[in-house]
Formats: structure tokens, sequence, C-alpha cells
């Protein structure tokens, strides 16, 4: 089935590049481009569009009001096109919180060539985007929400650790996860497919929205408890013991899976460095990275999660894990942050680390 795309980006440039990038790839056409987004609204009628994709700043509507009444009236998968900077990857988060499902950015010099460069990868995530899953539903600013219990447990809290990888609808997933957890939670680990310059401000939101301290890992920072830490845009993130601590490490080593950060790289250091006290979460998105390092998790002693499909915007990645038999436990979204605090409340204290 041939995918229709809808282009929407006040520049022609960007217009005729996508539209080259799209109409290169053998099962997707474009169906109209659109300066702003009331030519876009005719345009969805005319075409009735499998994906559009949405630059973020416009004139004559903002990208996020148009992407806000488009979520509320005509639900649709939408891919944003974002600007590398901290108001662009601000606004890409608020679109993500929207609905939109994914989004690629915009090289800073040289568009033209830098586009091109990008002509897989936005393939890849338009292809994500066809097949995901979009609810109508009623925007509201997202707020601190409510956390499961506290563990009251400090072995549990110190011991044990929790490994999350995500991809695409990834951003939305974590923060809901992230939501419920208590201040004493385990030190959590997150890998996060995500260009550079935008777990900064992904990590400030979540920062804002949890009870725990969510921040953006920058290498030789001791896991605590009550702490999650996101793996950079730019570089892997690993997990290392350092006596009895555990320490993050980044590293800019090749790409693995195509991605860096890679979910494969932070489950498998994982394995080497907690073994059973880790919990390994896999969440929503498109791809197998992360399954053959759950798998390697689980061999080590750890017990997973995934996101069920009825619950996840791509089904891949937990998709890929179940397959290998890398999985334990699979369950909707909504109940794995209880899942995972009831299976550490079980096991506080009775792995000590070596």
């Amino acid at each position: 089935m041939t995918i229709k795309v809808l282009i929407v980006d006040d520049s022609a440039l960007i217009r005729s590049v996508m539209s080259e990038i799209i109409s290169s790839q053998p099962d997707m056409e474009v169906v109209g481009v659109a300066p702003d987004p009331l030519v876009a609204r005719e345009l969805i009628k005319q075409t009735n569009p499998d994906v559009l994709t949405l630059d973020v700043e416009m004139p004559k509507m903002d990208g996020l009001d148009f992407l806000e009444k488009l979520m509320r009236l005509r639900p649709m998968p939408v891919v944003m096109v974002s600007s590398l900077t901290e108001r662009g990857s601000e606004i890409t988060m608020r679109a993500l919180e929207l609905g939109a499902v994914d989004f690629v950015t915009k090289p800073k010099i040289s568009i033209q060539s830098g586009m091109r460069e990008y002509a897989e990868l936005i393939a890849d995530k338009i292809r994500a985007a066809s097949r995901a899953r979009v609810k109508a539903r009623t925007i509201a600013a997202v707020k601190p929400g409510d956390a499961l219990p506290q563990l009251r447990n400090p072995l549990t809290s110190s011991e044990k650790l929790i490994i999350i990888g995500a991809s695409t609808g990834g951003t939305e997933a974590i923060r809901e996860f992230l939501q419920a957890m208590p201040s004493d939670c385990p030190g959590i680990l997150i890998a996060q497919h995500m260009p550079e310059g935008f777990t900064t401000s992904f990590a400030k939101r979540l920062d804002s929205l949890s009870k725990i301290t969510v921040r953006e890992a920058h290498g030789d920072e001791r896991v605590l408890p009550g702490h999650a830490y996101i793996a950079p845009g730019h570089s892997h993130l690993t997990l290392v013991r350092s006596g009895a601590n555990y320490m993050t490490r980044i590293d800019q080593n090749e790409p693995v899976n195509r991605h860096r950060p890679s979910v494969d790289v932070l489950f498998k250091s994982a394995a080497l460095s907690a073994g059973k006290n880790a919990v390994g979460v896999i969440l929503t998105g498109m791809g197998k990275d992360g399954a053959m390092g759950m798998l390697q998790m689980k061999m080590a002693g750890a017990y997973n999660f995934a996101q069920d499909e009825a619950s996840c915007v791509v089904f891949g990645m937990p998709r890929e894990a179940i397959a290998v038999g890398a999985v334990n436990e699979v369950a909707p979204l909504n109940e794995l942050p209880a899942k995972v605090l009831n299976y550490l409340s079980t096991q506080g204290g009775r792995a000590l680390r070596v």
C-alpha cells in the first residue's frame, strides 16, 4: 500500500527537498504541499493523507495551534519538522505531548544537502507514523501526576535499578512512567532515540512533572535513588560499577542499530554491571534496538517488562524483544509502573552488589 503524505512547511526549499525525498521512496507519494496550515486544512479534506509532515513554526497559524485542532477534530499521524534550537526543541516536546507521533530536525547548515542525508531517517519515520495508533484526544496541559506509594525499603531503592528503552512514541510513554514513580524509587537509566539538543529540554520537562529528579546524563555520575538519567542525544549511555556504587558513562562510539544513543548499548551494560539487580522496561518504538540487549539482561538474571501492543504508538521494539524471549511480563503502559514497583518490592535486599 502506498503511503500518502502531505507536506506542510512555510519554506519552499524544505517543501521541495521533502517532496524529493518522499517521492523517491517506492512505497510513498506526495499528495500535496502547503505553505501554511490554512492551505493544509483544505488539502487534508481533498487528499485524505495517511501522514502529515508539519513545520513547528509557521505564519498565519502557529503549528502547535493547528496540531491541537487537528488532533481533536481529525486525528492523524503527524511527523513534526523542527529546528535545532532550544526554542525548536521546547516546541517539539509540546507537539509530542499534543499527539504528534515523531519529529525530524532541519540541519543547521546547508539545508538542502543536510536534508538529503536524512532521507533514510525521514522515510523510516514516515513509515512508522503510517502504522502508528493515533487517538482523538481532549488537549490539556500535562500537570505533575500522582506518584505511586513509596517503597519504604531502602535496600530496594539503593540496590536495584530500572533500565528503560524507547523510540517512536516514547517521550510521552516515558513521561507517564516517570510521573508514577515515587521519590524513593530505584535509580533509572533511559535511552530514548532523540537528536542532540532535544534531550536537555526533554529532561527539564520531565523533571518539572515528576516527583523524582530527572536529568540529562553527563557521565561519571553516581546513580542515586529517586533520580532518572536520560542518555544525551549525541552519546551512548552505559552503566558501570565503581566499588559499591553504580555510575553513568557516556561515549560517542559508532551508532548501534543506526542509533546513538542505542537501547542495546544501555541494556547490555546493565546486564554486565547490574545483573539480577536490574529491571528492564522496553516501551513503544520502531525497529529492533534493545531486543538483544534485553535478552542479555534476562540471561544475567534481570526481570524484564514490555509495553503491550494496544498501548504502544508503534509496537516494534517491544514485539522484537518478546519474539527473542527477552521479556518476562507484557502489560499496558498505565499498569507498567505499578508492576515494576510491585516486583521490586518483593526483591529488596535479596541481591547485594559484589
